[in-house]
């Protein structure tokens, strides 16, 4: 006894469900003698006869009930394949988890993220916000697949990778005497309360370097832990601050003003990954969607020049 061919379950299937040769030729979009020669070539090789005829019309026979029931259950099977394929395309029933930075997180995420779900609708996507020494864990434990960080992590078992480069920016209050400066200078700012973040953290150091590069002792006023934290204590009118664009990356910030520092101080984005992980299509797409929204908001950096 000869096995049967995928085509051959496919042929005995679509006579099956249209009864006529003629009918099975329409579905499958093939000629109808090709049909009855499979058919009888089938019923030959297998040596049991496969249906009934009667006027015309093929009636699955009873000693081959056997046959047609796994017909059945092969293409219920198939069907499932194809409904998994076609979910995983959008993203149903699939968990992307990553991490960003928190400069990043409030404005250039969430346009990523619009992109990302305008591709993968039912895509689940679980982000988080982690300080620099908290990656290690996220990303070795493999609680989310990447991680997009202002300074690369030192591990060696992770991989770093740039993918943007932006510089850092003066932020006041609407209406700040320093708000009529074209450029703004460590020297300037130095006069005001400067509001910022840990200099011995490594966001907070980058943010202290266009003080250190002027030969200016920085004397916070107030310190938060994050960039938004910064951005809202200035915004309320409690002092000045330097920060990166990426972090005040918006067309409309009421209550901020935005200048180039005269130090062009440059702060660069990684996307970091443990070594040797092989990233979903879903994370290698969010990774290219991250890259062109930061280059994009350095592009239109000029909008904290006006």
């Amino acid at each position: 006894m000869h096995d049967m061919t995928l085509r051959q379950i496919e042929v005995i299937r679509a006579v099956m469900l249209t009864g006529t040769i003629s009918g099975a030729a329409g579905l499958l979009n093939v000629s109808a003698p090709g049909i009855s020669r499979l058919v009888k070539h089938t019923e030959e090789t297998l040596g049991i006869r496969l249906f009934e005829r009667k006027a015309g019309v093929f009636i699955p026979s009873v000693e081959a009930s056997r046959v047609f029931d796994q017909v059945g259950e092969i293409y219920r099977q198939v069907e499932s394949l194809n409904a998994a394929v076609s979910s995983l395309k959008c993203g149903e029933d699939v968990r992307l988890s990553f991490a960003t930075a928190p400069s990043i997180a409030q404005f250039i995420a969430a346009r990523v993220l619009q992109n990302v779900r305008g591709v993968y609708g039912d895509l689940f996507v679980d982000m988080n916000v982690l300080k620099i020494e908290e990656t290690v864990d996220y990303l070795l434990l493999e609680r989310g697949e990447f991680v997009i960080m202002s300074s690369p992590v030192e591990n060696a078992a992770i991989d770093n990778e740039e993918i943007a480069e932006g510089r850092l920016v003066a932020i006041m209050p609407e209406g700040h005497r320093l708000s009529k400066n074209k450029n703004i200078s460590a020297l300037d700012l130095a006069k005001e309360p400067v509001i910022g973040v840990d200099p011995n953290d490594p966001y907070g150091a980058l943010l202290a370097k266009p003080f250190l590069e002027a030969g200016i002792e920085i004397n916070h006023a107030m310190r938060g832990r994050f960039a938004q934290t910064v951005v809202s204590l200035v915004r309320h009118g409690l002092g000045v601050a330097v920060i990166d664009e990426f972090s005040v990356a918006e067309v409309y910030m009421p209550g901020l003003v935005r200048r180039p520092l005269v130090h062009d101080i440059p702060i660069k984005s990684y996307v970091a990954r443990k070594k040797g992980r092989v990233l979903s299509r879903f994370a290698e797409d969010t990774i290219g969607h991250f890259q062109r929204q930061l280059e994009r908001a350095v592009k239109d950096g000029p909008w904290y020049r006006s």
